[in-house]
């Protein structure tokens, strides 16, 4: 009879210790969610595990990104089904750098953000953090991109297995309410090597048709998990000089392609210094020669 006294005593008093510690977590989650500020139209998700709001989030008209149209069409029907609540892919934009792919992303706020649509950006980093994340997101109103700018891993770098849940395949995938945008120079986001490449057989010799390595298909399998790819390419000149002369005129400079003008000679010279005729570059070189002759 006694020893069924203690034992009941035990069970008494790790069931208020459990009690008591669900209820300090729940203080504490509801003291982080309390400090979010959901009227913001950018967030960012820090280091602690915490949803940060960014009060003046960095974006530009979408019609000052020239030269993409096509991935700028693509990705603008896109977030309109989504803002829409109708289907829409997660998608990655792949490429060189420099082409408007992460400012194509966040100049869908100058777009969309009456309609709802926040971003939120997550470091590649802390992708390990996306299960927590979507479920801090599902069940609001607003419609969640959730940006990670620059994405690649490295050999046995793990994180990315929570993309992959996130994305598809797993009970943990995305709600409704919440999409995922990438950026990358790689197209398969992860490394790939020769040997792995040696690795890959022979299905018809008559076709040519070749089965991949396990390490390859599964390099694979990350980035067709995203349902909308967007390619982006080098400029040529043509393209670079009438990027750089949009810019020149957000900064109320009159410049005019083709005419031989000072501008565009500097502009070239920018370019050739850098070795890169992109959208930055001439993003960087209009900034630079606007502080110089703008009026004022």
């Amino acid at each position: 009879m006694q020893d069924t006294d203690t034992l009941a005593q035990i069970l008494a008093q790790l069931t208020r210790l459990a009690d008591t510690e669900e209820a300090r977590l729940a203080d504490e989650r509801r003291a982080v969610d309390g400090d979010i500020d959901w009227s913001a139209l950018a967030f960012r998700w820090r280091d602690d595990g915490r949803l940060q709001a960014i009060p003046s989030p960095s974006t530009m008209p979408i019609d000052r990104l020239q030269g993409i149209e096509r991935q700028k069409e693509r990705l603008l029907a896109n977030t309109r089904q989504f803002v829409d609540g109708r289907p829409a892919n997660n998608a990655l934009l792949w490429g060189s750098r420099g082409t408007g792919k992460s400012s194509l992303i966040r100049a869908l706020l100058s777009e969309f953000a009456d309609a709802g649509l926040r971003i939120v950006e997550v470091p590649a980093h802390r992708l390990v953090d996306l299960p927590d994340l979507v479920a801090r997101l599902a069940g609001r109103d607003e419609r969640f991109i959730v940006f990670s700018d620059d994405l690649s891993f490295e050999a046995g770098d793990g994180s990315y297995k929570a993309l992959k849940a996130v994305l598809d395949g797993s009970l943990a995938a995305a709600p409704e309410n919440v999409l995922i945008y990438a950026t990358s120079n790689r197209r398969h986001l992860l490394p790939e090597y020769q040997s792995e490449n040696q690795a890959s057989k022979t299905v018809d010799a008559a076709t040519g048709e070749i089965h991949h390595g396990e390490a390859v298909e599964e390099k694979i399998s990350l980035s067709e998990r995203f349902g909308l790819w967007l390619s982006f390419y080098p400029f040529d000149q043509a393209h670079y000089l009438a990027i750089a002369a949009r810019h020149l005129a957000a900064y109320g400079i009159d410049a005019e392609v083709g005419t031989d003008q000072p501008w565009e000679r500097a502009a070239l010279q920018w370019a050739l210094a850098r070795g890169n005729r992109s959208g930055r570059t001439a993003e960087q070189f209009a900034r630079d020669w606007a502080g110089q002759h703008a009026a004022g």
